[in-house]
């Protein structure tokens, strides 16, 4: 609940827009009751030829004369009492008596206060023609209705636009977090798991704080108007009327913890589910390579079967909470029409010899209090919806706070010093990393890389090289040992810093659905397009570029299917080459590249590795050639020796 409790708060912040979406469902609230009360003039007064002053005339003239009977009995009695006349239990029936009358006489002092300061205001705005009154009051109660939907109107725009923008930050703030986590938080989640929280997640958060700061503040404020209106009528019936509350309370504290275990289920199976559609959309050239789409077919329709089942379930309970609160709504409905009845009819203040009423109610009277017990059974009926929303909101804060709250491992300095490019050297100090505290994939490894070597990393594959080229990025931080820049530990650094120095061309080459010029641009934004052709030259990939019908600005397709293998490395090449950087890190990057295109890219390269550090993974024995040092990683070990480029020729 407390992580539900923080979106609220967060919510909060926009206190001037949720203030006066507060005055709006108060405002609603208001009109609900006096729509209701409005009605009573019309049944108590108008219906019988009388107009709204002789009525309140005839409520001063009856409330005194009850207060001056009240009171003469009062004193007869107190008289008999100091004589001794009464004894026993006569004497503590008229000290009951006095104490009855004590009370009626100040309820009708305050009914002939009331009417008096009322009596200016009826002469003054109400006409003395009954049907004239009865169309007023009507004018009146389609003018709030009006008045009231629009404030409903107010409200629920304030609210949603609230509760959208909570939902807009919540969904940047887990973008923000899958961009900064390091790479084994962020497989820990994986993509699945991001996208579950970017999509469901947040959408049953909004929902959460709609609920609250929509429903959970004007339904109740609602039910506050009728059931006030109907204390005012008669507080002893009112509460006679309450007599389900507490049932139906316990019933709801059970529903809503079967809904919120309900909604935890829903949306760990969503999480599977965006898990399963997305590896399998993902591997397609693999699943139909292996004839494997009708296993895939076969998951995918077990994971949304399972959706289905808790979806069903989640709907069973959601719809048990409509009955529940409606057997609150009909139970108050009933017992007023039940105990109203016997009251009106027998001209009874008692019933089981519980008093009632002070004075016997009227028809019109118990009218409209059964008017005011309705006006609170539907927004009674309408919480059901709010607390299914509250529930699904706080699951939904329970999904994403704790990924908001993990921390990447790759701690940024708190003050990052600053370092001249280019840098003098790489090194690494007695550097130990493991994935999983158990096996250690490198062991106490000390390598020196000065600026402007060229370094080829050779060895077998699980040997390392890739992890050893992820520490020396800062992809992650090594288990043990330091890596360090010009002496500097890179943890001292600040990643941008360190990444800003460093372009990259991997095996698995990542391409945008975007057009060729975005892509190769990616390397550094703000290049023109001069700088972006003369990268896409070197690269070898303006021929082949020039050849399509939209030149630079044709799309690649997701992660550039619609090029070939030696097409999509050779605008990873062009982008690497744009960004002008001190570091250039080739893991196996021309490997998917005929040898023609091969020869043509190690010119390429020979030239543009001058005055900077490379560092390449390779097996090739011309990219070899390349190198000024050879790194060779087996089982964690690292040894560094002077390439032979005689024989790697």
């Amino acid at each position: 609940m407390h992580y539900f409790l923080r979106a609220l708060r967060e919510a909060a912040k926009s206190w001037p827009l949720l203030a006066a979406a507060m005055l709006c469902s108060a405002g609603v609230a208001a009109l609900w009751g006096a729509n209701i009360a409005a009605l009573f003039p019309i049944i108590e007064v108008t219906l019988r030829g009388e107009s709204l002053q002789s009525w309140n005339e005839d409520r001063i003239e009856v409330a005194r004369r009850r207060a001056e009977e009240g009171r003469a009995e009062q004193k007869t009695l107190e008289q008999e009492i100091a004589a001794g006349s009464r004894t026993g239990k006569d004497l503590a029936w008229a000290r009951s008596r006095i104490d009855t009358l004590t009370l009626n006489v100040a309820g009708d002092d305050a009914i002939v206060y009331s009417a008096e300061r009322l009596a200016p205001w009826l002469e003054r705005f109400f006409p003395t023609d009954a049907f004239q009154t009865v169309l007023l009051v009507v004018a009146f109660v389609v003018a709030s209705t009006f008045i009231k939907h629009v404030l409903l109107l107010g409200s629920t725009l304030l609210v949603a636009w609230v509760a959208m923008n909570i939902s807009r930050n919540i969904r940047l703030k887990v973008f923000d977090k899958a961009l900064s986590l390091d790479r084994a938080q962020f497989m820990r989640h994986g993509s699945a798991g991001f996208m579950a929280q970017v999509t469901a997640t947040s959408e049953m958060l909004a929902n959460g704080i709609t609920a609250v700061y929509g429903g959970m503040v004007t339904e109740p404020l609602k039910i506050i108007a009728c059931l006030g209106c109907a204390l005012f009528v008669s507080w002893r019936l009112t509460l006679a009327c309450l007599l389900l509350a507490p049932v139906v309370g316990f019933l709801m504290v059970w529903l809503n913890r079967r809904m919120r275990r309900i909604a935890q289920g829903v949306l760990s199976r969503s999480k599977g589910y965006h898990h399963v559609l997305l590896e399998a959309l993902n591997n397609v050239l693999t699943v139909q390579a292996y004839t494997m789409e009708p296993f895939e077919r076969q998951r995918f329709r077990d994971c949304t079967r399972d959706m289905m089942r808790f979806g069903m379930r989640n709907a069973f309970y959601h719809a048990l909470a409509n009955p529940i609160t409606e057997v609150l709504g009909i139970g108050m409905v009933a017992t007023s029409i039940a105990v109203g009845a016997w009251l009106v009819i027998n001209q009874e203040t008692q019933i089981f010899g519980i008093t009632m009423t002070e004075q016997p109610m009227t028809v019109p009277g118990i009218m409209i209090f059964f008017g005011f017990l309705i006006g609170a059974s539907d927004p009674v009926r309408k919480l059901s919806g709010v607390v299914t929303g509250l529930n699904m909101g706080i699951v939904g804060a329970q999904g994403i706070y704790p990924l908001l709250d993990t921390e990447s491992k790759l701690v940024e300095a708190a003050e990052p010093k600053q370092l001249p490019s280019p840098h003098r050297e790489i090194r690494l100090e007695n550097v130990s990393f493991s994935y999983d505290g158990i096996d250690t994939v490198l062991a106490n490894v000390n390598l020196t890389i000065p600026f402007g070597e060229r370094v080829a990393i050779v060895g077998p594959n699980g040997g390392g090289k890739s992890t050893l080229v992820n520490v020396i990025c800062r992809f992650y931080d090594p288990t043990a040992g330091r890596v360090l820049l010009d002496g500097v530990p890179l943890t001292e650094l600040s990643l941008h810093d360190l990444r800003r120095r460093i372009a990259m061309v991997t095996q698995q080459t990542e391409l945008f659905n975007e057009s060729i010029y975005y892509n190769i641009r990616y390397g550094r934004w703000d290049a023109t397009r001069e700088e972006i052709e003369d990268a896409a030259r070197r690269a070898h990939a303006h021929e082949f570029i020039a050849e399509f019908p939209e030149g630079y600005r044709t799309m690649v397709g997701p992660n550039g299917f619609r090029l070939s293998g030696g097409q999509r490395q050779r605008i990873a090449l062009a982008r690497a080459f744009l960004r002008n950087a001190e570091i250039l890190v080739l893991d196996e990057a021309t490997s998917q590249i005929d040898v023609e295109s091969e020869r043509l890219i190690h010119e390429a390269l020979a030239r543009y590795v001058e005055n900077r550090t490379v560092i390449m993974i390779t097996h090739r024995a011309s990219t070899l050639a390349l190198a000024d040092a050879i790194v060779e990683v087996e089982h964690g070990q690292v040894t560094k020796r002077p390439a032979d480029r005689s024989r790697a020729a």
